[in-house]
C-alpha cells in the first residue's frame, strides 16, 4: 500500500521537542505536514522545528487560562502534552493533580475548541489524542494520571460526535509503556513504591501485564498517528487504538 501523503496539510503537536511529540513531528512532516512544534522548552523545540523545517511555538499548556484566548488554525492537532506524579492517594499532592488535569485534559479541551471552527470552515480535521492504556484501565499509584486520560477519552469521543459532520475525526492512541524520558523517570519513583531495584521494575512492573514483553517504541506510536491523519482514515473516529503488547486484553 502507498503511504498516504500530507502535502499541504498544517498540524500541531504538544510536546512535539521530545518522546512520543518528536517522533509525531517528524513523521508527520516527513509525511509532507507543515507541523508546529508546540513545547515548553522553548530551545527544544526550535530545535527540532528547523530540523523538520516546521515552526516552533513555546508554550506553557497548564496555563489554561492564556489558552482560552488561544488561535489555532491546523488541519491536524495531536494532544500529546504530558507529565506523571506517583503516590499513593493520600499522599499524593493536590496540586500536582490539579496541575495534570489542567496539562492532560483541560488543555486539550481548549486547544480543540480553537481548531475546530477551522476545521469545519474547511470541511477537514484531524484530532489525535494520545491517550494511554491508563485511559482504559486503572493502576495503583496514578491517581492524576488515570483520571486525566479517562477524561480525555470521553473528550475525544464527545470531539467525534461532534465534528463528524463537519469531516472532522477525533480518535485516541492507547499505548502501554513507551521508551521516552518521561517513562525513564518513573523507574525511581516506581522502584520506591514496590520496594524493588531499579532495574528489575521495567520488567516486574513495567511489563507485567503485557503479552510483548518490551517498551513500545516512539516511532511506533507516531505510525499510527500518521496513519489517523490521513485520508483513508475518514470513517475512523470515537475510537481508541490501543498499542500495548496485549495489556489491555486480560
Amino acid at each position: 500500500m502507498a503511504e498516504q501523503t500530507l502535502t499541504g496539510r498544517s498540524a500541531v503537536v504538544t510536546g512535539g521537542a521530545s518522546g512520543i511529540g518528536e517522533a509525531c513531528a517528524r513523521a508527520l512532516a516527513e509525511r509532507g505536514a507543515k507541523v508546529t512544534v508546540a513545547d515548553l522548552d522553548g530551545a527544544a523545540a526550535e530545535r527540532v522545528a528547523q530540523e523538520i523545517g516546521g515552526v516552533a511555538w513555546q508554550v506553557d499548556l497548564s496555563d489554561t487560562r492564556a489558552l482560552e484566548t488561544a488561535t489555532v488554525d491546523t488541519d491536524i492537532l495531536v494532544n500529546n502534552a504530558g507529565i506523571q506524579r506517583i503516590n499513593p492517594i493520600e499522599e499524593f499532592a493536590p496540586e500536582d493533580f490539579r496541575l495534570m488535569l489542567r496539562l492532560m485534559l483541560e488543555s486539550p479541551f481548549l486547544l480543540i475548541r480553537a481548531a475546530l471552527p477551522g476545521m469545519y470552515q474547511r470541511g477537514f480535521g484531524r484530532i489525535i489524542n494520545i491517550s494511554s492504556v491508563h485511559g482504559l484501565r486503572a493502576s495503583a499509584y496514578k491517581s492524576a494520571y488515570v483520571s486525566a486520560k479517562h477524561g480525555l477519552e470521553g473528550l475525544s469521543k464527545v470531539t467525534a460526535l461532534e465534528g463528524g459532520a463537519h469531516g472532522v475525526t477525533s480518535n485516541c492512541i492507547n499505548p502501554g509503556y513507551v521508551k521516552t524520558p518521561l517513562v525513564e523517570k518513573q523507574i525511581a519513583d516506581q522502584a520506591r513504591l514496590h520496594q524493588l531495584p531499579q532495574e528489575e521494575v521495567v520488567a516486574q512492573v513495567m511489563l507485567t501485564e503485557s503479552a510483548v514483553k518490551r517498551l513500545t517504541e516512539p516511532h511506533e506510536v507516531a505510525s499510527l498517528a500518521c496513519w489517523l491523519a490521513g485520508a483513508d482514515a475518514g470513517m475512523v473516529t470515537g475510537a481508541s487504538y490501543t498499542m500495548d503488547g496485549g495489556w489491555s486484553s486480560r
